[in-house]
């Protein structure tokens, strides 16, 4: 089988393909000087993509993951169903359909957290995105989805994969938490999770609305003085959350207080921000980041192995 990927998630398809055994190749993409997005399987792929399964490996965040992603996606289904016309009339121009075996591995699902319709006419934009990738693909596989069950229809299996465990392995390697917090109940399963692993305590923090632009969070059965603590959580985006729980903490008496997440967005000088208030921020690369120091390629390959079971499929 083969792994190949676009502009956005190299080095994530790189660590699943290392992962899995399997070899990685990058399909050519670029930008023409109107912004518009091109693809291209090389001529030296197109017997790979025709004789194996395929994963891509592709983010749907930013917008424009979201068309290269569906470019991709219809360029490698075009070469396994033998589509091969072209203007120039290089190579054969049509070969035998090698049927299904299309895969989509997205480290990020973009639009993750516009999972519900809170007025009446707003697009649930999770499942609006999450049905284009459905109908491009055989299978899905997505890493620490925010909220998994908006995706529970789609007409492909899907594979929900986490690098909760590698997370909490790194954890318990430099940091090695007394404690380990979530920053609200939505997250609990995950800290849980870490906690159980590295065999420490856990909690969560609850948050209290003073006012429209006042939010204060509140530990809740927490005794955190003098240990190391670890607020972990599926991502962090402006670190606003972070900071909050981390200066409660603080005045809890922790001596140290690190950040992990899955999903390092980190936007509007996040970093910078968040280290006024932790020691430590760690995060996967399943986007680009200055904190990738977690290893998200066994989470996905971990999915991989999910799908293709499900499916009767050889991982070989």
């Amino acid at each position: 089988m083969v792994v190949v990927s676009g502009s956005n998630a190299g080095a994530m398809a790189e660590q699943l393909a290392e992962s899995l055994g399997w070899t990685h190749h990058a399909l050519e993409t670029r930008r023409f000087p109107d912004t518009e997005g091109y693809v291209r399987i090389p001529s030296t792929l197109i017997d790979a993509v025709r004789n194996e399964p395929v994963v891509l490996v592709s983010n749907t965040f930013p917008d424009s993951g979201i068309v290269e992603t569906l470019l991709m996606l219809e360029a490698i289904n075009d070469v396994r169903r033998g589509e091969l016309q072209n203007l120039r009339e290089i190579g054969p121009q049509t070969l035998p359909d090698v049927g299904k075996g299309v895969f989509l591995a997205i480290p990020y699902f973009g639009y993750s957290r516009q999972d519900k319709r809170f007025k009446p006419g707003e697009s649930i934009s999770a499942r609006s995105i999450a049905n284009l990738m459905a109908g491009q693909c055989d299978g899905i596989i997505v890493l620490d989805i925010h909220a998994p069950e908006v995706l529970g229809d789609l007409k492909v299996p899907i594979a929900f994969t986490s690098a909760m465990p590698e997370l909490a392995e790194h954890l318990k390697v430099t940091v090695d938490p007394d404690f380990i917090l979530s920053p609200d109940k939505g997250a609990i399963s995950r800290a849980t999770q870490v906690a159980n692993q590295i065999d420490c305590e856990f909690s969560y923090l609850e948050k209290t609305r003073i006012d429209a632009h006042t939010i204060v969070h509140k530990a809740k059965n927490l005794d955190v003085a003098g240990k190391r603590v670890a607020i972990v959580d599926d991502m962090i985006a402006t670190g606003g959350t972070i900071c909050r729980a981390a200066e409660a903490l603080r005045n809890q008496g922790a001596v140290q207080v690190h950040a992990a997440c899955s999903h390092g967005l980190f936007t509007g000088g996040a970093i910078a921000r968040l280290l006024r208030y932790v020691d430590g921020v760690h995060a996967t690369g399943s986007l680009a980041n200055a904190r990738d120091v977690i290893s998200g390629g066994p989470a996905l390959a971990r999915g991989v192995h999910q799908l293709l079971d499900e499916l009767g499929l050889s991982a070989q």
